[in-house]
Formats: C-alpha cells, structure tokens, sequence
C-alpha cells in the first residue's frame, strides 16, 4: 500500500558526502520516496543507475518530486531556483556562502514557493541559537567573542552558522563584527561553535560540537516533511522546530 503522506524527495549534489547521507536516510525512512538525484554537468556520476533512480544533470527534473534538498554550492542553489518556482516545488536549502545578492534571490523566490533556508539544519544548533539568544538578552553587560571551527574543505569563512549567531547577540544589543570571529580551518571537523560571555568576574561558554553530518542530515529530512504541507513563504529551522 502506497503512502499518501510520502514525501517525493530530490536531492543535488546527489553523489558529495551530504547528498548521499541524505539519500542513504531518506532511503531509509517510509515517509519519503527519492525521485530525482541531481548532479553538476560534467561529473562523471552522470547516467549511472541506483536501483531505478538515474542521476542526471537537467534540472527539468525537478518536476518529480515534491521537495529539493540542497546543500550544494551557491551558484547552483541560486539555479535550481527557476525550475522551483516554474514547477511550484518546495526547497530545503542549506547550502552556505551566499551573498546578499543570491539570499536576496532565495527570499523573493519564497514570495512564490515554500522554502526552508537556514545556516544550519542541526536539531541541535537551532535550540543551541535559542539558549544564545536568551544567555544574551540577560548578559548585556558582559563582552562577548565567538570562534566557529570546521575541516579545511570548507570554502566559506565565517561560517553561516557563526554569522548567525552574532546577528542575534547583536539583536540584543552587542556589537559583534563578522571580521571578529575567529574561524579555524583544521583537518576534517565537522564543525564546532563556541560563544564566550565575559565579565571582571566570570566567564560563561556556550558551545556545540557537531559529531557527524548526519545531525545536518536529520535536520533536513524534518524540514522536507514539514516545508511539503506548508503554504509559500521564507521558513527557518526554527518555524520547523516551532521554536518562533
């Protein structure tokens, strides 16, 4: 019997180490069908078969599915956005390194089509964010730094999810720059977040350490599922987590 709540996923940058984690859970998991596993023109994963799903260049695929999850590169999330909106499909995108100009793209394309974007799909990081926003509004009178960590495959720094945190220290009236952060590229972390509260008399540290991708992973699932029954708008990991 055929699931009428199954989400029909499509996932790019299929064959990179988010895309098949994403697959290899999704896969998994009653409540989706993986329809569309997109790929970059020229990778030489291109044509190949995994069981009956084909991965492909042509974005015309993402007329299969229900929901695309992206966590590629900025130039191609800000491509697949065409097809998204001709197609009327909802997107999850975590990808990171977008400028003002391509966020801009991602926000006037939720005028159209649901879409989840966030700096970091982590169940655990979006609560880490609440506890920073409250730690700050009762610690105004301390000096705050932040420091963020990842492997040195990662292309941006800051990090989107250190940036991200100093916007909502800087809500609550601290005047962190992004230039300020401190941002590490060493061997193959994951990635890690820390905040310091500082004052003449104590100190306060806030940190998440992320263990493996696959938080990023369960994250992203939870907000396809969610994102699919939504009307069109601009959500974060936080409407899905209902955290607003």
């Amino acid at each position: 019997m055929k699931n009428k709540s199954m989400v029909k996923l499509g996932i790019t940058g299929f064959s990179g180490k988010m895309g098949q984690r994403i697959f290899e859970f999704a896969r998994h998991d009653t409540g989706f069908a993986v329809v569309t596993a997109l790929e970059r023109k020229g990778h030489p994963d291109i044509g190949t078969r995994v069981g009956r799903l084909k991965v492909s260049d042509d974005p015309d695929e993402i007329k299969n599915c229900d929901c695309l999850i992206d966590f590629t590169a900025p130039a191609a999330t800000i491509g697949n956005l065409a097809y998204l909106i001709k197609y009327k499909k909802c997107a999850v995108i975590g990808t990171t390194g977008l400028d003002d100009a391509q966020q801009k793209k991602i926000r006037d394309a939720a005028k159209e089509i649901p879409v989840v974007f966030s700096p970091n799909m982590s169940i655990g990081v979006n609560v880490f964010f609440t506890l920073l926003k409250n730690a700050a509004q009762l610690l105004r009178a301390y000096t705050a730094t932040i420091e963020e960590a990842h492997h040195i495959h990662k292309k941006d720094a800051r990090s989107g999810t250190a940036k991200k945190m100093a916007e909502l220290i800087n809500k609550e009236g601290f005047e962190i720059k992004i230039e300020d952060i401190r941002s590490i590229r060493e061997g193959e972390i994951i990635g890690d977040h820390k905040i310091v509260f500082e004052s003449a008399v104590d100190r306060i540290e806030l940190r998440h350490s992320a263990k493996t991708r696959d938080i990023f992973v369960e994250g992203a699932l939870l907000a396809a599922r969610w994102v699919a029954k939504q009307k069109k708008g601009l959500y974060t990991m936080s409407d899905v987590l209902g955290l607003c």
